[in-house]
């Protein structure tokens, strides 16, 4: 991980990468809508049947650990995450936005795209402001499955240091 969070240049013609972005954005569109929505039963959707789904510290991947604070191996994995957030709440009501940056296109091999997109995930209490909940940059590996994208890898790697303990909420 270490060497993926270094600047790489893009493997592919601009054109391509903007093709691309373009479906990698309305892929984020309705991943984001959903998550922002609540609807987190729908969350294991947008993931392919062998998907990894990891949320870690810079610090973690600088060092290549593997420790995440969130790790899920496999679509089972990650629809036992979602139930488990939907149905045992143990965290105040909140509301949860999604702020997306430009995606980096990096690179395309057959049906996998791999790509880089910086956001910001705003959550605001029901009885409180509005505040940075975390930071940071999704590492992705897209696979298309027919005509829509599902993630092979997401590596949500984070640069806030002080964590909500409502991590469990996907990013």
């Amino acid at each position: 991980m270490k060497e993926r969070l270094a600047y790489a240049t893009s493997t592919i013609s601009p054109k391509r990468a903007a093709e691309l972005r373009a479906e990698i954005e309305s892929f984020h569109v309705e991943y984001c809508a959903a998550l922002d929505a609540n609807d987190v039963e729908r969350w294991p959707d947008f993931f392919s049947e062998e998907a990894t789904y990891r949320i870690t510290s810079r610090q973690n991947a600088l060092l290549n650990m593997p420790v995440g604070l969130v790790y899920c191996e496999g679509l089972n994995m990650i629809i036992d995450r979602a139930l488990a957030v939907a149905h045992s709440q143990m965290f105040a009501p909140r509301h949860m936005l999604h702020v997306l940056g430009i995606t980096r296109v990096l690179q395309e091999t057959g049906n996998t795209i791999g790509s880089q997109t910086p956001f910001i995930l705003m959550q605001t209490l029901v009885e409180g402001p509005s505040t940075v909940h975390l930071a940071g940059i999704y590492h992705d590996r897209f696979v298309r499955e027919g005509d829509r994208l599902r993630i092979a890898s997401r590596e949500v790697v984070h640069d806030t240091e002080i964590l909500d303990t409502a991590l469990a909420y996907p990013v």
